[in-house]
Protein backbone atom coordinates (compact mmCIF):
# COMPACT_ATOMS: atom_id res chain seq x y z
CA UNK A 1 0.00 0.00 0.00
CA UNK A 2 2.37 2.35 0.88
CA UNK A 3 4.86 1.55 -2.79
CA UNK A 4 1.62 2.21 -4.21
CA UNK A 5 1.27 5.53 -2.34
CA UNK A 6 5.35 6.46 -3.06
CA UNK A 7 4.29 5.50 -6.48
CA UNK A 8 1.60 8.41 -7.22
CA UNK A 9 3.82 11.02 -5.45
CA UNK A 10 6.23 10.22 -8.12
CA UNK A 11 4.16 10.33 -11.03
CA UNK A 12 2.66 13.35 -9.27
CA UNK A 13 6.03 15.21 -9.52
CA UNK A 14 7.18 13.98 -12.61
CA UNK A 15 3.98 15.64 -13.94
CA UNK A 16 4.15 18.91 -12.41
CA UNK A 17 8.11 19.13 -13.38
CA UNK A 18 6.69 18.42 -17.08
CA UNK A 19 4.06 21.42 -17.01
CA UNK A 20 7.13 23.60 -15.35
CA UNK A 21 9.41 22.53 -18.19
CA UNK A 22 7.31 23.12 -20.80
CA UNK A 23 6.15 26.85 -19.43
CA UNK A 24 9.69 27.46 -19.04
CA UNK A 25 10.85 26.39 -22.21
CA UNK A 26 11.91 28.68 -24.59
CA UNK A 27 9.24 29.52 -27.64
CA UNK A 28 11.04 29.00 -30.92
CA UNK A 29 11.18 32.65 -33.02
CA UNK A 30 9.84 32.61 -36.56
CA UNK A 31 12.29 33.86 -39.37
CA UNK A 32 12.99 34.38 -42.66
CA UNK A 33 15.72 32.40 -44.48
CA UNK A 34 18.05 32.44 -47.51
CA UNK A 35 20.77 30.86 -48.82
CA UNK A 36 24.70 31.82 -49.07
CA UNK A 37 25.35 31.99 -52.63
CA UNK A 38 28.41 31.79 -54.66
CA UNK A 39 28.61 33.66 -58.78
CA UNK A 40 29.27 36.80 -60.36
CA UNK A 41 28.65 40.02 -58.63
CA UNK A 42 28.82 43.61 -59.55
CA UNK A 43 28.92 47.18 -57.72
CA UNK A 44 27.11 49.89 -59.81
CA UNK A 45 26.77 53.33 -59.65
CA UNK A 46 23.49 54.31 -60.66
CA UNK A 47 21.79 57.43 -61.98
CA UNK A 48 19.32 59.41 -64.30
CA UNK A 49 20.92 60.52 -67.65
CA UNK A 50 19.91 62.00 -70.75
CA UNK A 51 20.66 61.29 -74.23
CA UNK A 52 21.67 64.00 -76.71
CA UNK A 53 22.74 64.21 -80.65
CA UNK A 54 26.18 64.65 -80.50
CA UNK A 55 26.92 67.14 -83.48
CA UNK A 56 24.11 69.75 -83.97
CA UNK A 57 24.13 71.68 -87.28
CA UNK A 58 21.83 74.80 -86.46
CA UNK A 59 21.39 75.63 -90.27
CA UNK A 60 21.12 79.78 -90.97
CA UNK A 61 19.69 82.28 -93.18
CA UNK A 62 22.19 83.14 -95.57
CA UNK A 63 21.50 86.43 -96.77
CA UNK A 64 18.24 88.80 -95.27
CA UNK A 65 15.30 88.54 -97.05
CA UNK A 66 11.83 87.12 -96.39
CA UNK A 67 11.82 83.51 -95.90
CA UNK A 68 8.90 81.36 -97.09
CA UNK A 69 7.05 79.00 -94.69
CA UNK A 70 8.92 75.85 -94.09
CA UNK A 71 7.51 72.42 -94.77
CA UNK A 72 9.89 70.00 -92.98
CA UNK A 73 8.85 68.85 -89.99
CA UNK A 74 10.91 67.20 -86.96
CA UNK A 75 11.97 64.21 -87.70
CA UNK A 76 12.45 64.43 -91.34
CA UNK A 77 15.39 62.91 -93.38
CA UNK A 78 17.78 65.45 -95.45
CA UNK A 79 20.02 64.62 -97.62
CA UNK A 80 23.83 66.89 -97.80
CA UNK A 81 23.74 69.29 -100.72
CA UNK A 82 20.30 67.77 -101.99
CA UNK A 83 17.55 68.32 -100.08
CA UNK A 84 16.03 72.12 -99.69
CA UNK A 85 15.13 73.12 -96.00
CA UNK A 86 14.31 76.55 -96.79
CA UNK A 87 13.82 79.17 -99.44
CA UNK A 88 14.26 83.35 -99.02
CA UNK A 89 12.74 85.68 -101.35
CA UNK A 90 15.85 87.97 -102.45
CA UNK A 91 15.05 91.64 -102.37
CA UNK A 92 15.94 93.89 -105.41
CA UNK A 93 18.60 94.98 -104.67
CA UNK A 94 22.01 92.45 -104.14
CA UNK A 95 21.51 90.62 -100.44
CA UNK A 96 25.44 90.36 -100.86
CA UNK A 97 27.21 93.08 -100.60
CA UNK A 98 31.16 93.36 -101.34
CA UNK A 99 31.96 93.71 -97.28
CA UNK A 100 29.35 90.57 -96.75
CA UNK A 101 30.98 89.07 -99.68
CA UNK A 102 34.48 89.05 -98.66
CA UNK A 103 32.93 88.08 -95.41
CA UNK A 104 31.99 84.73 -95.90
CA UNK A 105 35.06 84.17 -98.53
CA UNK A 106 36.93 84.71 -95.74
CA UNK A 107 34.98 82.31 -93.48
CA UNK A 108 34.77 79.73 -96.05
CA UNK A 109 38.63 80.01 -96.59
CA UNK A 110 38.80 79.83 -92.83
CA UNK A 111 36.88 76.40 -92.68
CA UNK A 112 39.07 74.83 -95.47
CA UNK A 113 41.97 76.14 -93.28
CA UNK A 114 40.45 74.08 -90.43
CA UNK A 115 39.67 70.88 -92.41
CA UNK A 116 43.33 70.83 -93.05
CA UNK A 117 44.11 71.21 -89.45
CA UNK A 118 41.74 68.57 -88.84
CA UNK A 119 43.30 66.19 -91.40
CA UNK A 120 47.25 67.09 -89.72
CA UNK A 121 45.57 66.12 -86.53
CA UNK A 122 43.89 62.72 -87.87
CA UNK A 123 47.45 61.71 -89.80
CA UNK A 124 49.35 62.68 -86.28
CA UNK A 125 46.54 60.37 -83.93
CA UNK A 126 46.80 57.35 -86.98
CA UNK A 127 50.63 57.61 -86.49
CA UNK A 128 50.61 57.73 -82.54
CA UNK A 129 47.99 54.85 -82.85
CA UNK A 130 50.75 52.62 -85.43
CA UNK A 131 53.59 53.46 -82.38
CA UNK A 132 51.36 52.35 -79.93
CA UNK A 133 50.38 48.86 -81.55
CA UNK A 134 53.87 48.53 -82.32
CA UNK A 135 54.77 49.10 -78.71
CA UNK A 136 51.86 46.49 -77.93
CA UNK A 137 53.41 43.65 -79.98
CA UNK A 138 56.75 44.60 -78.55
CA UNK A 139 55.50 44.13 -74.99
CA UNK A 140 53.55 41.07 -75.46
CA UNK A 141 56.75 39.46 -76.95
CA UNK A 142 58.68 40.33 -73.76
CA UNK A 143 56.17 39.16 -71.10
CA UNK A 144 56.02 35.88 -73.38
CA UNK A 145 59.54 35.52 -72.43
CA UNK A 146 58.78 36.97 -68.87
CA UNK A 147 61.17 40.15 -69.46
CA UNK A 148 58.98 42.91 -68.01
CA UNK A 149 56.23 43.25 -65.36
CA UNK A 150 52.41 42.87 -66.07
CA UNK A 151 52.05 46.10 -65.64
CA UNK A 152 54.15 47.11 -68.40
CA UNK A 153 52.12 45.26 -70.43
CA UNK A 154 48.44 46.78 -68.88
CA UNK A 155 50.17 49.96 -69.86
CA UNK A 156 50.89 49.37 -73.66
CA UNK A 157 47.36 47.88 -73.73
CA UNK A 158 45.44 50.97 -71.98
CA UNK A 159 47.79 53.24 -74.53
CA UNK A 160 46.45 51.30 -77.22
CA UNK A 161 43.07 52.08 -76.47
CA UNK A 162 43.63 55.59 -75.85
CA UNK A 163 45.59 56.08 -78.87
CA UNK A 164 42.54 54.38 -80.70
CA UNK A 165 39.89 56.73 -78.70
CA UNK A 166 42.22 59.92 -80.20
CA UNK A 167 42.17 58.45 -83.68
CA UNK A 168 38.11 57.84 -83.60
CA UNK A 169 38.07 61.74 -81.88
CA UNK A 170 40.15 63.28 -85.16
CA UNK A 171 38.06 61.50 -87.38
CA UNK A 172 35.51 62.89 -86.23
CA UNK A 173 36.71 66.32 -85.79
CA UNK A 174 37.38 65.99 -89.59
CA UNK A 175 34.15 65.63 -90.67
CA UNK A 176 32.57 68.23 -88.48
CA UNK A 177 35.07 70.49 -90.07
CA UNK A 178 34.44 69.60 -93.39
CA UNK A 179 30.26 69.93 -92.66
CA UNK A 180 31.12 73.67 -91.52
CA UNK A 181 32.88 74.31 -94.54
CA UNK A 182 30.23 73.49 -96.91
CA UNK A 183 28.05 75.62 -94.80
CA UNK A 184 30.37 78.25 -95.27
CA UNK A 185 30.11 77.58 -98.76
CA UNK A 186 26.58 77.38 -98.77
CA UNK A 187 27.00 81.27 -96.92
CA UNK A 188 28.75 82.26 -99.76
CA UNK A 189 26.01 81.33 -102.29
CA UNK A 190 25.17 83.90 -104.91
CA UNK A 191 21.66 85.58 -104.45
CA UNK A 192 19.36 84.70 -107.26
CA UNK A 193 18.39 87.83 -109.53
CA UNK A 194 15.38 89.76 -107.73
CA UNK A 195 12.14 88.16 -107.64
CA UNK A 196 13.36 84.68 -107.38
CA UNK A 197 14.29 82.76 -104.18
CA UNK A 198 17.74 81.82 -102.51
CA UNK A 199 17.48 77.94 -101.50
CA UNK A 200 19.17 77.01 -98.33
CA UNK A 201 19.99 73.08 -98.72
CA UNK A 202 21.37 70.65 -95.68
CA UNK A 203 24.84 70.69 -94.97
CA UNK A 204 24.67 67.38 -93.54
CA UNK A 205 23.22 64.58 -93.84
CA UNK A 206 20.58 63.63 -91.06
CA UNK A 207 17.06 64.77 -89.87
CA UNK A 208 15.33 67.93 -88.43
CA UNK A 209 15.73 68.01 -84.76
CA UNK A 210 13.84 71.46 -84.52
CA UNK A 211 12.19 73.75 -86.78
CA UNK A 212 12.86 77.30 -85.11
CA UNK A 213 11.38 78.93 -87.81
CA UNK A 214 8.17 77.77 -89.10
CA UNK A 215 5.73 80.51 -90.88
CA UNK A 216 6.71 83.12 -93.37
CA UNK A 217 8.65 86.41 -91.95
CA UNK A 218 11.34 88.50 -92.83
CA UNK A 219 14.76 87.27 -91.09
CA UNK A 220 18.28 89.01 -90.80
CA UNK A 221 21.06 87.15 -91.94
CA UNK A 222 22.39 84.70 -89.77
CA UNK A 223 18.92 83.81 -88.26
CA UNK A 224 19.07 80.27 -86.72
CA UNK A 225 15.74 78.49 -89.15
CA UNK A 226 16.43 74.52 -88.39
CA UNK A 227 18.49 72.54 -86.34
CA UNK A 228 19.68 69.51 -87.80
CA UNK A 229 21.17 66.22 -86.25
CA UNK A 230 22.17 62.73 -87.17
CA UNK A 231 20.30 60.28 -84.44
CA UNK A 232 22.63 57.41 -84.81
CA UNK A 233 25.39 59.55 -83.09
CA UNK A 234 23.85 60.19 -80.09
CA UNK A 235 25.19 59.67 -76.38
CA UNK A 236 23.99 60.03 -72.85
CA UNK A 237 25.14 62.54 -70.18
CA UNK A 238 24.50 62.03 -66.75
CA UNK A 239 25.78 63.81 -63.72
CA UNK A 240 26.70 62.12 -60.56
CA UNK A 241 27.85 63.61 -57.56
CA UNK A 242 31.84 64.10 -57.22
CA UNK A 243 32.25 61.57 -54.39
CA UNK A 244 31.24 59.02 -56.81
CA UNK A 245 32.80 60.21 -60.20
CA UNK A 246 35.98 60.03 -58.89
CA UNK A 247 35.20 56.17 -58.59
CA UNK A 248 34.55 56.11 -62.71
CA UNK A 249 36.81 55.55 -65.38
CA UNK A 250 36.65 55.83 -68.84
CA UNK A 251 35.45 52.51 -70.37
CA UNK A 252 34.01 51.32 -67.44
CA UNK A 253 30.93 49.37 -68.80
CA UNK A 254 27.42 50.93 -68.16
CA UNK A 255 24.26 49.09 -68.49
CA UNK A 256 21.65 51.82 -69.54
CA UNK A 257 17.69 51.03 -68.21
CA UNK A 258 14.87 52.87 -67.79
CA UNK A 259 14.69 53.58 -71.81
CA UNK A 260 11.46 51.95 -72.43
CA UNK A 261 12.62 48.87 -73.70
CA UNK A 262 12.45 45.07 -72.11
CA UNK A 263 16.32 44.66 -72.26
CA UNK A 264 18.58 46.59 -70.94
CA UNK A 265 21.56 48.79 -73.62
CA UNK A 266 24.94 48.43 -73.39
CA UNK A 267 27.28 51.11 -73.37
CA UNK A 268 30.34 52.40 -72.22
CA UNK A 269 31.88 55.66 -70.52
CA UNK A 270 33.49 57.72 -72.90
CA UNK A 271 34.59 60.52 -70.78
CA UNK A 272 34.40 62.05 -67.07
CA UNK A 273 35.04 65.93 -67.49
CA UNK A 274 37.22 67.57 -65.27
CA UNK A 275 35.50 70.24 -63.89
CA UNK A 276 32.30 69.95 -61.82
CA UNK A 277 29.45 72.15 -61.02
CA UNK A 278 26.80 72.77 -58.06
CA UNK A 279 23.20 71.64 -58.70
CA UNK A 280 20.05 71.79 -56.05
CA UNK A 281 18.62 68.61 -55.07
CA UNK A 282 14.76 67.89 -54.75
CA UNK A 283 15.61 67.90 -51.17
CA UNK A 284 17.53 71.73 -51.69
CA UNK A 285 20.73 70.35 -50.65
CA UNK A 286 23.72 72.02 -52.72
CA UNK A 287 25.56 69.26 -54.08
CA UNK A 288 28.46 69.22 -56.52
CA UNK A 289 28.08 66.94 -59.78
CA UNK A 290 30.20 65.80 -62.56
CA UNK A 291 29.24 65.37 -65.92
CA UNK A 292 30.00 61.36 -67.19
CA UNK A 293 29.75 60.97 -70.83
CA UNK A 294 28.46 57.51 -72.21
CA UNK A 295 28.88 56.19 -75.24
CA UNK A 296 26.25 53.09 -76.87
CA UNK A 297 27.96 49.95 -77.57
CA UNK A 298 25.83 49.54 -80.38
CA UNK A 299 24.94 52.10 -83.18
CA UNK A 300 21.80 50.87 -83.88
CA UNK A 301 20.58 51.58 -80.41
CA UNK A 302 21.05 54.87 -80.28
CA UNK A 303 18.73 55.20 -82.97
CA UNK A 304 16.26 54.00 -81.30
CA UNK A 305 16.47 56.88 -78.66
CA UNK A 306 16.16 60.67 -79.75
CA UNK A 307 17.50 63.44 -78.24
CA UNK A 308 16.94 64.49 -74.69
CA UNK A 309 15.32 61.51 -73.92
CA UNK A 310 15.24 60.27 -70.06
CA UNK A 311 17.39 56.93 -69.41
CA UNK A 312 18.82 55.38 -66.40
CA UNK A 313 22.25 54.19 -66.17
CA UNK A 314 24.21 52.08 -64.25
CA UNK A 315 28.30 52.35 -64.54
CA UNK A 316 29.85 49.22 -63.06
CA UNK A 317 32.78 50.51 -60.67
CA UNK A 318 33.73 46.73 -59.66
CA UNK A 319 32.79 42.78 -60.90
CA UNK A 320 33.82 39.61 -60.40
CA UNK A 321 32.82 36.26 -62.05
CA UNK A 322 32.95 34.10 -58.77
CA UNK A 323 32.53 35.26 -55.11
CA UNK A 324 31.01 34.27 -51.94
CA UNK A 325 27.64 36.03 -51.51
CA UNK A 326 25.17 36.58 -48.51
CA UNK A 327 21.80 38.77 -48.72
CA UNK A 328 22.90 42.52 -47.34
CA UNK A 329 19.14 42.20 -45.28
CA UNK A 330 21.10 39.94 -43.62
CA UNK A 331 23.89 41.36 -41.68
CA UNK A 332 23.74 43.50 -38.70
CA UNK A 333 26.42 45.35 -36.74
CA UNK A 334 28.30 43.43 -33.67
CA UNK A 335 30.31 46.13 -32.74
CA UNK A 336 32.85 46.86 -35.06
CA UNK A 337 32.04 43.88 -36.97
CA UNK A 338 29.25 42.82 -39.26
CA UNK A 339 27.65 39.70 -38.26
CA UNK A 340 24.98 37.16 -39.39
CA UNK A 341 22.50 34.40 -37.80
CA UNK A 342 23.53 31.27 -39.25
CA UNK A 343 20.69 28.28 -39.21
CA UNK A 344 21.71 25.05 -37.70
CA UNK A 345 18.72 22.79 -37.17
CA UNK A 346 16.08 24.88 -34.93
CA UNK A 347 18.48 26.95 -33.27
CA UNK A 348 20.87 29.86 -34.73
CA UNK A 349 24.40 30.82 -34.67
CA UNK A 350 26.00 33.98 -34.32
CA UNK A 351 28.59 34.46 -37.00
CA UNK A 352 31.28 37.11 -37.35
CA UNK A 353 32.12 37.88 -41.02
CA UNK A 354 34.37 39.80 -42.97
CA UNK A 355 32.76 41.93 -45.71
CA UNK A 356 34.15 42.70 -49.00
CA UNK A 357 32.30 44.76 -51.70
CA UNK A 358 28.49 45.81 -51.61
CA UNK A 359 25.74 46.50 -53.54
CA UNK A 360 22.18 47.00 -52.88
CA UNK A 361 20.94 42.99 -52.91
CA UNK A 362 24.01 40.85 -52.03
CA UNK A 363 27.47 41.81 -50.12
CA UNK A 364 30.90 40.06 -50.49
CA UNK A 365 32.07 37.73 -48.21
CA UNK A 366 35.65 36.92 -47.54
CA UNK A 367 35.33 35.18 -44.57
CA UNK A 368 33.10 33.59 -42.10
CA UNK A 369 30.52 31.62 -44.65
CA UNK A 370 30.68 29.36 -46.94
CA UNK A 371 28.34 29.02 -50.15
CA UNK A 372 25.17 26.42 -49.35
CA UNK A 373 24.96 28.06 -45.61
CA UNK A 374 21.24 28.99 -44.22
CA UNK A 375 21.16 32.87 -42.93
CA UNK A 376 18.76 34.88 -41.02
CA UNK A 377 16.80 37.58 -43.24
CA UNK A 378 16.41 40.64 -41.38
CA UNK A 379 16.63 39.30 -37.68
CA UNK A 380 14.80 40.25 -35.12
CA UNK A 381 16.31 42.53 -32.14
CA UNK A 382 14.96 39.72 -29.55
CA UNK A 383 17.28 36.87 -31.96
CA UNK A 384 20.08 35.94 -29.82
CA UNK A 385 22.77 33.44 -30.02
CA UNK A 386 21.46 29.51 -29.31
CA UNK A 387 18.06 30.98 -29.89
CA UNK A 388 15.50 28.35 -31.07
CA UNK A 389 13.60 29.07 -34.85
CA UNK A 390 11.58 28.25 -37.20
CA UNK A 391 11.64 29.28 -40.53
CA UNK A 392 8.61 31.26 -41.72
CA UNK A 393 7.69 29.42 -45.04
CA UNK A 394 7.42 31.59 -48.62
CA UNK A 395 4.28 31.77 -50.35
Amino acid sequence: MRFLKNKSLIAGVVVVLAIVAMAMWPESIEVSAAKVGQGPMQVTLDEDGETRIRDKFVVSAPVAGRLQRIELEPGDSVVSGKTVVARLSTADAPLLDPRMRGELSAAVEAARAAVGQARAEFDRATAELMRARTTLQRQQELMKAGAIAADNLDAAETAVATAEEARKAAEFAVSRSEYELQLARARLQAPAPAGRAVEVVAPVNGVILKRLRESESIVPAGEPLLEIGEPGRSEIVADFLSTDAVRIQPGSAVLIEGWGGSEPLKGRVRRVEPAGFMKISALGVEEQRVNVLIDFDEPSAAKRLGDGYRVEVRVVVWSEDNVVKAPVGALFRRGNDWAVFVIDGEQVRLVITELGQRNDEDAQIIKGLSPGQTVVLHPPDTLTDGARIRVRSTP
